[in-house]
């Protein structure tokens, strides 16, 4: 299964998966169809699934464009969001699964950003590949996403689920915040070694116009402070913040 990156809107980015023996392909979160369908183009592929990890516009901004161009895609989203995503047909919950290209990916409810969060984890079946996680706007880079429909509460459960998937999983996040992410971070974790030069290898990255996603989970276990809010000493310095 092979990923393309395809920058939208201002940070946004769209995720397409390729399987290139069959010559098809899926798409997570797509906020726009014009990157979409140049990629196809490109590729000489067909979009035979759209997997939307929540109903924010800009992340299911393009289903009904991509529908009325494949109108055999499946579109696939969270049992919770109901009625909320345009073109809808699949409505997974926790322990479901879905497939492409010989894969199959867990589904993971991770409510917070919003009620009806879902992210689909693609475990590797080769020793020579990781894990892939497209995990919308619930975790980012050195961060995680704003509670709008959520409790924080459910934010730290859904974020404590994702800390437990293997080190080496790819974190496919749906924003380029990782810049400003980590400034914050630093704000709170200013003893952390590894954070400080994660920050100034992001710097040099985005001063080069690149992008900084995908992390993994082992980068994020060890500088994002939204999965290290349960280590003692991070603890109890933003208690005394």
């Amino acid at each position: 299964m092979e990923i393309y990156r395809l920058p939208a809107r201002s940070t946004n980015y769209i995720f397409l998966l390729h399987d290139p023996q069959q010559k098809v392909a899926a798409v997570v979160d797509p906020a726009d169809a014009e990157p979409v369908l140049n990629c196809l183009e490109k590729l000489g592929a067909r979009l035979v699934a759209i997997f939307n990890t929540h109903h924010h516009n800009d992340h299911v901004g393009a289903n009904l464009h991509l529908l009325q161009q494949f109108p055999e895609v499946v579109v696939y989203g969270g049992a919770e969001d109901r009625g909320r995503i345009p073109g809808q047909q699949v409505f997974l919950r926790e322990g479901d699964r879905v497939s492409f290209a010989g894969r199959s990916g867990d589904v993971l409810f991770v409510p917070g950003h919003t009620r009806g969060h879902i992210a689909y984890y693609f475990p590797p079946i080769h020793a020579d590949e990781m894990g892939e996680l497209f995990c919308g706007d619930t975790l980012f880079a050195g961060g995680c996403g704003r509670l709008f429909e959520g409790t924080p509460t459910q934010m730290v459960n859904s974020l404590s689920k994702l800390r437990e998937l293997p080190d080496d999983t790819h974190v496919w996040c749906a924003h380029e915040y990782t810049l400003n992410n980590l400034e914050f971070a630093l704000t709170v974790d200013r003893s952390n070694l590894a954070l400080q030069e994660r920050l100034t290898e992001v710097k040099a990255t985005r001063q080069r116009s690149e992008a900084t996603i995908p992390s993994t989970i082992a980068i994020e276990k060890q500088t994002n402070p939204f999965l290290r809010w349960d280590i003692p000493a991070r603890a109890n310095r933003c208690k005394n913040k």
